[in-house]
């Protein structure tokens, strides 16, 4: 495939490299990076950033030991009826391009239609960080989001909207910082009738 690579996979073990280096290979791969910048990774302020970085891409990139299916099994049924947008809006996004490296910071708006049962509202957030806490392009991102709520809830309908600042085009290339990217994907009667879409966009 090119660079854009679409395709949805919710396979944990098909996602993640097999050959995964030790961390010592992880340590000396940031100390080259640090020499190749032209610094000196022995100084004091440096001797400790190997170690640092390794602690930290353990935390950007934890998604990948993360299973949403799961995240989303627990379901409610007491529900009495409910069948209208379940929203979290202003859901704090944070992922990285799979190009560059470079963080993609944003908001997440992602809603369903009930079908007899709800999931708990945190539950979204963490399916959210899931798949934003790996190497990503907004375009995937957003449709895994949905894809694995649909799957998990078998909802009448869900809607995803995404808008993020990439910072490989921010701070580097172009640099064009403040503007964002809006991606948005819709399932089922989400997708098909166009007042459930435009009653998500316009719901606040």
């Amino acid at each position: 495939m090119g660079v854009h690579d679409f395709s949805i996979n919710h396979k944990i073990e098909d996602i993640k490299d097999s050959k995964k280096p030790s961390k010592s290979e992880v340590l000396e791969a940031v100390r080259t990076l640090l020499r190749w910048t032209g610094d000196n990774p022995d100084r004091d302020g440096l001797k400790d950033t190997p170690e640092r970085v390794l602690k930290a891409y353990s935390e950007w990139f934890r998604g990948y030991d993360e299973n949403p299916k799961s995240i989303l099994s627990k379901t409610f049924k007491e529900v009495k009826g409910y069948n209208d947008w379940v929203i979290l809006d202003s859901i704090r996004l944070e992922s990285y391009c799979e190009h560059h490296l470079a963080p993609i910071i944003g908001v997440a708006k992602v809603g369903y239609l009930p079908n007899n049962f709800v999931v708990g509202i945190s539950k979204l957030v963490r399916v959210v960080d899931a798949y934003s806490k790996r190497l990503q392009i907004q375009e995937r991102l957003t449709r895994e989001i949905g894809l694995a709520i649909n799957e998990s809830l078998n909802p009448k309908g869900v809607a995803v909207a995404i808008k993020a600042e990439h910072h490989c085009m921010c701070t580097r290339g172009v640099n064009k910082p403040g503007t964002k990217m809006l991606t948005s994907s819709f399932i089922g009667e989400a997708e098909k009738n166009l007042e459930f879409r435009r009653s998500f966009l316009e719901f606040n």
